[in-house]
């Protein structure tokens, strides 16, 4: 069976079975996708990471299924039932729903009423009436009446529980009847009676209807949902037209027709049973699982995907980094870290209600500012975003060279309350630890992400539905596909991000922290094999993913992997050059040919690379570091009115459509159909979590906390303006440069009194003074 499923595997994904094999051998080796993609890519026919996810994971389900083949197979044959048409019927099956169809008659139940039937020994009945219904039943019933079976009625009842479970266990007719259904069928919600208030939210499902083929995910979770909530019931429709048609297939299964003879309407009333009371039921319990494992599988890939966007978002880079974590009445958290992420200072300021001391919160951010040479500040996106955000723009407009950068803060309370938090900031209050998480994510997403579950960064479509297993699976590979993309600073990375390296797991990385911290920095890649349990074979998976910046060999602060060092030397000694000169020397290396340095061991694909590497050496892929500015004067739901312009930032990207941040404490929802004037079939062709976006407010509906934007400026906004209370005019979509707004806000926002004070004694002078 295993050639078959790499037959399988092949014919699924285009490729050679070779390369399946190859794969699949490297697999269970225990080499990880990113190191089989990454180098390689000679033994698999350069199959990519994408590719290899999807082998990996089909890999899977049809070893699953080769095991229930072989489970089902042993179970048949102890019964004692297992003859060769079986046996092969069931070696065709070619999923685990059909595999399952199969098994349904010897599958070990409870007694049923068919079994009780044939055990009064009432087999010959039901045999003898659905192979000559010219019998009349009345009379062939009788001649069963006797022990155990009290009349002709009782023979009756029983014969036609017999055919009853024949015809619903019968697996080529129930997976043609389920196809059918699926291809016609419809779901349908209603509200639950008395529950329209209590179920408001799911209002666009108290009467709603929609074939099964074509129900987006998100309304399916959505529906889902609001089933489990009790706000709606749930039907399944084989068709909207009448079912007769199913009965129908039944009936001609079995030969049976309306031919006026004694039996046929008995017949018919045994098939017209089967369809409503077992076979119906059996198809709505199978599409039921279908339909949720379809829309289950695309929000665990749109999740997927915009994971992959955040953790490969612009990196702001090196640079000390004040973050704010906003609040009310429990103040804003103040961290500020270096340019490595170390904490230097933390503080707590109290610039909002109850309490607003803002004067003397902006001159404590400055002081911080100031003293530690602070370029950057990342402001958390939840309560009290916008009003510290206007605190930070005054900051801003004090001190010369910050920029300010509203951040999501999704799971930074989750890293704060961690284990790992505690050991990463012991001293530090578990209040505090949220607002350095803020600062640091700025600096770096991906090292900061990876400290905190996936699942809690908040850029799913109902997470907490999906089953954990598939969305942890499914997650942890984009988290260590990313990683390994981007590559890791061994001397600076945590523990939780080393973790994530190709080849080392969470003792591994321990090992090397406490081998860090003991030694100082790795000087070199070798110097890897000092530490504790990183033996030959770790090595070979990590350390193409690990640099060393600065280390005594410049190949170790690249993605060329150690056991390809051979063929650099090659090429110098090709080249006759110097290893610190050739790196970067874009055309020297354009001018040389990868074939003339392949082997035996390294074949073109590795050979190309190497060049490319050594052009651009540790290289990151993410795209270069810009913010978004929000409008002025746009703080809450009731600023926004039809027809604004606005900038924002793509949080989150679902199946229907794309979320905004516009500032405004609620994300806005470009539908799908907005996203573009040209068909767009996936959200993420046009946008991803990150993008900056221009967009127009179409509508605003306070009550239910709504903004329906767009991505075509062009397009008319609703008529009648925002929906409910405290909207207002719409004061011009004209966009003042940070510049203006520096050069207007700086002597109109000049501080007085005690402010005004503190800022001197931090050497800030007068801000309206241009210092």
């Amino acid at each position: 069976m295993t050639t078959s499923i790499h037959q399988r595997i092949a014919e699924e994904l285009g490729v050679r079975e070779r390369q399946v094999q190859a794969a699949v051998e490297l697999l269970d080796g225990g080499a990880t996708v990113p190191f089989i993609a990454r180098y390689r890519k000679e033994v698999t026919g350069t199959l990519d990471d994408a590719q290899l996810r999807t082998l990996e994971e089909r890999l899977r389900y049809l070893r699953e299924l080769e095991e229930r083949r072989a489970a089902i197979l042993e179970s048949i044959r102890s019964q004692g039932k297992l003859d060769d048409a079986l046996a092969a019927q069931i070696a065709a099956a070619d999923s685990k729903a059909r595999l399952e169809d199969i098994y349904l008659p010897f599958k070990p139940k409870r007694r049923t009423k068919a079994q009780i039937a044939r055990e009064a020994g009432l087999e010959p009945l039901a045999d003898g009436l659905l192979s000559d219904p010219s019998v009349d039943p009345q009379a062939a019933a009788a001649a069963f009446v006797g022990e155990g079976v009290a009349d002709a009625a009782a023979a009756l009842d029983g014969a036609r529980a017999i055919l009853v479970e024949r015809f619903s266990e019968d697996a080529d007719l129930v997976g043609e009847l389920r196809e059918r259904m699926w291809s016609k069928g419809r779901l349908v919600a209603a509200v639950r009676e008395g529950k329209e208030e209590e179920g408001a939210k799911f209002s666009d499902y108290f009467d709603f209807a929609e074939p099964f083929t074509k129900l987006p995910s998100h309304r399916t979770l959505a529906m889902f949902r609001g089933e489990k909530e009790e706000a709606l019931t749930l039907t399944l429709e084989p068709e909207p037209e009448p079912t007769g048609t199913y009965e129908g297939r039944v009936a001609h299964r079995f030969g049976i027709s309306d031919q006026g003879r004694p039996a046929d309407k008995w017949l018919a009333d045994t098939v017209r049973w089967a369809w409503r009371t077992r076979i119906l039921v059996h198809l709505g319990i199978d599409l039921r699982m279908r339909l949720w494992q379809a829309a289950e599988d695309e929000a665990v890939r749109v999740f997927a995907a915009n994971l992959r966007d955040l953790l490969l978002a612009a990196p702001a880079g090196s640079r000390a980094t004040m973050g704010l974590d906003p609040g009310l009445r429990t103040g804003v958290k103040v961290a500020v870290v270096d340019a490595t992420g170390k904490v230097l200072a933390t503080d707590t300021i109290y610039p909002h209600e109850p309490r607003r001391r803002w004067d003397e919160s902006l001159a404590t951010l400055a002081t911080l500012a100031k003293r530690h040479n602070v370029e950057l500040v990342a402001i958390g996106n939840g309560t009290a975003s916008r009003e510290t955000d206007k605190l930070a723009g005054e900051l801003v407009r004090l001190v010369p060279g910050l920029t300010k950068i509203v951040v999501s803060e999704a799971g930074a309370s989750v890293y704060s309350a961690s284990a790992f938090a505690s050991q990463e900031l012991p001293g530090l209050d578990v209040s505090l630890r949220g607002a350095v998480s803020i600062a640091r994510r700025l600096q770096d997403p991906l090292a900061e992400l990876v400290k905190i579950d996936p699942k809690s960064i908040g850029v799913g479509q109902y997470q907490h539905d999906l089953a954990e297993t598939k969305l942890s699976r499914s997650l942890d590979a984009v988290v260590e596909d990313c990683v390994n993309a981007v590559g890791v600073d061994v001397n600076t990375a945590s523990a939780p991000l080393l973790t994530r390296v190709s080849g080392i797991g969470s003792t591994l990385a321990d090992n090397i922290v406490q081998h860090r911290d003991a030694n100082g920095p790795f000087r070199s890649r070798k110097a890897l094999k000092d530490v504790a349990r990183l033996g030959p074979k770790a090595f070979e998976q990590c350390a193409g993913f690990l640099r060393i910046p600065g280390g005594d060999d410049p190949l170790d602060a690249s993605s060329v992997h150690p056991e390809a060092y051979p063929v650099v030397r090659r090429i110098l000694s090709a080249t006759g050059g110097d290893l610190t000169r050739l790196i970067g020397n874009g055309s020297a290396l354009r001018s040389l040919k990868p074939q003339d340095f392949v082997d035996e061991t390294f074949g073109l694909p590795t050979v190309t690379d190497i060049l490319a590497e050594l052009e651009k050496p540790g290289r990151d892929p993410r795209p270069a570091f810009k913010t978004a500015t929000f409008k002025e004067g746009v703080e809450k739901l009731s600023d926004l009115t039809p027809g604004m312009l606005l900038e924002g930032v793509v949080t989150n990207v679902a199946a229907f459509g794309a979320f905004v941040d516009v500032g405004v404490h609620q994300d806005g929802l470009v539908h799908v159909s907005a996203l573009s004037h040209n068909f767009v079939r996936d959200p993420r062709e046009v946008v991803k979590p990150g993008d900056i976006v221009r967009v127009k407010v179409l509508d605003v509906d306070i009550p239910r906390k709504r903004i329906s934007l767009t991505l075509r400026l062009d397009d008319e906004p609703a008529k009648g303006g925002s929906r409910g209370q405290g909207g207002r005019e719409n004061r011009g979509n004209n966009r003042e440069s940070g510049r203006q707004r520096q050069e207007r806000g700086g002597q109109r926002n000049a501080p007085g009194g005690a402010m005004a004070d503190a800022l001197r004694r931090a050497g800030l002078g007068n801000p309206g003074s241009g210092r």
